[in-house]
């Protein structure tokens, strides 16, 4: 008989969640991802600001420097969206590692039980060549006092 695993099926359950999980953290890296490419297009935007501002007319320079303002603030803001987005990919990050191990623990569990039925299974089968070995031996001696029998009737 094969080796059947009795929790199987909570196993298997166990690694779609782990894989739909995964999923997940993919989903919030991507919006870490993006966050940070917003920060970083936002950061260009002040950079090209600032050097247009220096060649800019002097008429423009307040409008210029509530610009500037303005796009500072909103880093900030985009800053702050990216650390949300970072707590929530480390949240995502440890459920994905709990469930990680809770399907390495099944996993372990079945490899030991595995390795115990494997274990069983040579015992038994130690044992019947045990007994197919005791049974030929009392054949061969069956067979060898048959024949000392028959020897010993053709002497007299």
């Amino acid at each position: 008989m094969p080796f059947s695993y009795r929790l199987q099926k909570v196993l298997d359950f166990r690694i779609r969640e782990k894989e739909k999980q995964l999923l997940v953290v993919q989903e919030a890296q991507q919006r870490v991802y993006e966050a940070e490419q917003a920060i970083i297009k936002n950061n260009e935007e002040i950079e090209l600001t600032i050097k247009n501002k220096r060649v800019a007319d002097f008429r423009l320079m307040e409008y210029y420097d509530k610009y500037l303002h303005h796009l500072w603030d909103k880093a900030e803001e985009l800053e702050a969206h990216r650390q949300e987005m970072q707590k929530e990919l480390d949240k995502e990050v440890a459920t994905l590692t709990y469930m990680e191990q809770r399907v390495k623990v099944l996993e372990k569990h079945k490899e030991h039980l595995k390795e115990e039925y494997e274990y069983e299974q040579k015992q038994i089968e130690m044992k019947q060549f045990s007994e197919i070995g005791i049974q030929r031996f009392f054949q061969r001696k069956t067979e060898e006092m048959e024949e000392e029998q028959i020897s010993a009737y053709k002497q007299e």
